[in-house]
């Protein structure tokens, strides 16, 4: 059975772009010019030509121009660029390459995504490109390095990874209650393992999102800004129930969603510098 690529012909600044990353320029993943051929091979390209010395880039721009014409040969070199079994020996390089591609890549509409290790090329909105339309703080800090449980860390991971995958296609209602659900899901965990006598009794499986904000906030684990900002995020997650939306009488935009992923990494990125000293 062939495989029937989601791209099309990628425009050739786009393959200039390709071959900088695979031959791992930039302080990306270095390939040898040889080990440039086995990656190719690796990615599943049949008929690979022996590198014959001349420069890696070019070489590298000349394979990927030659199958333009030939998208699923091109999809198979993104996705094995975001395969974590090309970096065993640099695994953390992994989340900076698909950084990389997506940078350019986002241009021609697509997104290369790796959740759960699972790469696979999603359409997206090229307006993500543009700045403007990009969460305005950055997250500094992993899952793991806010929730010590690691099964539930791999599980919030996941539901960020959703909203993200939300994001990148336009669901802006679907990523919105993803993320009020992941940020009750972090700081009802985080009072768990800091402190459970904040809870004061409650039973975890009844306590509300604003009742976390505040005691997060009471215990100087995020500021007031994220904490006011929380609560207003808190009110979109409602709209889970399509009669809060209908009674809004409003369907939350891209902007909407822009400042909502900027109040949830700002609540983790505070949850993270709160992080109690595990010596202390």
């Amino acid at each position: 059975m062939t495989h029937e690529s989601v791209l099309g012909p990628l425009d050739g600044n786009t393959l200039k772009e390709l071959a900088r990353v695979i031959c791992g320029d930039d302080h990306l993943y270095y390939r040898r010019g040889f080990e440039i051929a086995q990656f190719l091979h690796n990615a599943g390209w049949v008929n690979v030509p022996e590198y014959d010395g001349e420069y890696r880039n070019e070489w590298t721009l000349q394979q990927l121009t030659e199958r333009r014409e030939c998208p699923a040969d091109l999809e198979k070199v993104l996705i094995r660029l975001a395969d974590a079994r090309e970096y065993l020996e640099e695994p953390g390089i992994l989340p900076t390459v698909v950084n990389a591609v997506n940078a350019f890549l986002v241009h021609e509409g697509f997104r290369l995504e790796n959740p759960g290790g699972r790469p696979r090329i999603v359409v997206c909105d090229p307006a993500m490109a543009h700045p403007g339309h990009h969460a305005s703080v950055e997250l500094k800090a992993t899952m793991a390095e806010i929730i010590r449980e690691p099964r539930m860390a791999a599980l919030l991971q996941r539901r960020l990874d959703e909203a993200q995958t939300c994001y990148a296609n336009g669901a802006h209602v679907a990523a919105i209650i993803m993320l009020g659900s992941l940020l009750e899901g972090v700081l009802l965990t985080v009072i768990e393992e800091r402190n459970a006598s904040l809870l004061r009794g409650k039973d975890p499986d009844y306590i509300g999102l604003k009742a976390l904000i505040d005691i997060c906030h009471q215990a100087d684990w995020i500021d007031v800004d994220v904490e006011r900002f929380s609560q207003a995020l808190r009110e979109y997650r409602n709209f889970v129930h399509p009669r809060r939306e209908f009674r809004e009488a409003h369907t939350p935009d891209r902007d909407t969603l822009t400042v909502s992923w900027h109040v949830v990494n700002s609540a983790l990125n505070d949850l993270a510098a709160s992080q109690p000293d595990p010596g202390a």
